[in-house]
């Protein structure tokens, strides 16, 4: 049945309780996870400047190992919600599992790959050979990690799309506590260094993967859903996130080129653009907790064929998007002489990063409306149309890259140039919005 819009017009009542329900737990568990990274920033940051670098170039290439995966949390959110606004929720979960031993194989094999790639992944940034030498320890031992993120990712994708947020949060929230523990346990307590900071967080990941894993497990079992393995079912997930992969590809060339120019400038330069980045990231994701839902309630309103539901509570997202991007650019400006210390000793990389935040902050309003409207378009399974958009922005945005790298123009106006790319994915995304082409309803798209 369509799911019915507020009684105190368009933007009021229902639509917010309904995207606050599956927008905050979501904002838990997402700031959650970008906390293991500030965790090990403010952990291996004090173990002096050359090991902050060298996390920074470790941390890009494994956040580009993964994120070219999370189709497995955003298309199987999209999937499931079709399902569950169909009504079928065993149909739901079994599409969730299908993603899970997805996640169970592809995770195998980007771990081996990564980890036999180890030194030319490094090798690939230019780092100096100090930098260099904590780079690679701190990839190869987290490479251990990857399957078990994947399988997160899957899992996290299955209870979003079953409309429970609150799951993810308690797991991720756990996680991060447990993580810091870990992590100052091994890097002074054993005095094991960055090899420390990359080891508590496998561990970490791996008891989270457990726990989610057992939550769908049970789930599946009490709506009467195979657990086994279906090689049509696996496939079509595969499928299903192709255009997704390419769209994720596109983001993470554009980030890892950010890195890329960042290290060419020296490694004061790329230690500030660590901690900007890590930063950046962090707000990102508590932004992205609006697109969660998003992605969870576009895809049900479609799947029970409710159009209108659908343009009213993205124009209310949208609204959200907005209000919180404007409070996250301020807390990030004036929160500065605050935070900037806990990240480093260095009064180089300090000044350095002050300035690079005050650009960073101004973009967040305009992140806030991309990430809605990136989540709603998943959501909608208009992945195809994403895949595009992200080659027109990476061509708007390596130039002017490559221009401040040749140049040498500094830390600040890379920044400028990584707000321009964020421009134009606004402009990509508003004028599909402002179409119908992605308003496909039914349980599935294909």
């Amino acid at each position: 049945m369509p799911f019915n819009g507020p009684s105190r017009g368009p933007f009021r009542g229902p639509y917010d309780r309904e995207i606050a329900r599956l927008a905050v737990p979501a904002l838990g568990a997402l700031v959650a996870e970008p906390a293991f990274l500030l965790a090990d920033a403010a952990i291996v940051g004090h173990l002096g400047t050359t090991s902050l670098a060298g996390l920074g170039v470790a941390g890009a290439a494994l956040a580009t190992v993964v994120s070219l995966f999370v189709f497995l949390a955003y298309g199987t959110t999209a999937a499931v919600a079709r399902h569950v606004g169909a009504g079928d929720l065993r149909t739901a979960i079994v599409t969730g599992v299908d993603g899970m031993w997805l996640a169970i194989g592809a995770g195998t094999a980007a771990a081996v790959l990564t980890a036999a790639l180890t030194p030319q992944i490094v090798g690939s940034f230019g780092p100096s050979a100090a930098v260099r030498a904590e780079a690679q320890t701190y990839l190869l031992i987290s490479t251990a990690g990857i399957p078990a993120m994947l399988v997160a990712l899957a899992t996290t994708g299955v209870l979003r799309g079953m409309q429970d947020t609150r799951t993810p949060l308690a797991v991720y929230t756990a996680g991060a506590i447990v993580n810091v523990a870990l992590n100052l346990l091994l890097v002074y307590g054993a005095g094991l260094g960055i090899a420390g900071s990359a080891l508590g967080t496998v561990l970490t990941q791996w008891a989270m993967a457990a726990c989610l894993t057992t939550v769908v497990v049970r789930g599946a079992r009490r709506e009467g859903a195979t657990l086994r393995p279906d090689r049509r079912g696996i496939a079509a997930t595969a499928h299903a996130g192709v255009p997704l992969v390419v769209r994720t590809i596109t983001l993470r060339v554009a980030l890892v080129t950010t890195t890329y120019v960042a290290t060419g400038l020296g490694d004061v330069p790329l230690a500030a653009h660590q901690v900007a980045f890590t930063l950046w990231t962090f707000l990102a994701f508590m932004l992205d907790a609006i697109a969660i839902a998003g992605q969870a309630i576009t895809g049900r309103y479609l799947g029970a064929s409710d159009v209108q539901g659908t343009r009213d509570v993205t124009r209310r997202m949208v609204e959200w998007g907005v209000g919180f991007g404007l409070l996250a650019g301020a807390l990030l400006a004036l929160g500065r002489p605050l935070y900037i210390p806990l990240f480093t000793p260095d009064p180089a990389v300090q000044s350095a990063l002050a300035d690079v935040l005050l650009v960073a902050a101004a973009f967040q309003p305009v992140c806030g409306v991309v990430f809605v409207l990136d989540g709603v378009l998943i959501g909608a399974g208009d992945g195809r149309y994403l895949a595009i958009a992200g080659l027109v922005t990476l061509v708007v945005f390596v130039p002017l890259a490559t221009v401040v790298l040749v140049a040498g123009a500094g830390l600040v106006w890379l920044w400028w140039a990584f707000g321009a790319f964020m421009l134009a994915r606004l402009v990509t995304l508003v004028v599909r919005e402002r179409g119908d082409r992605w308003l496909v309803t039914g349980a599935t798209t294909r």
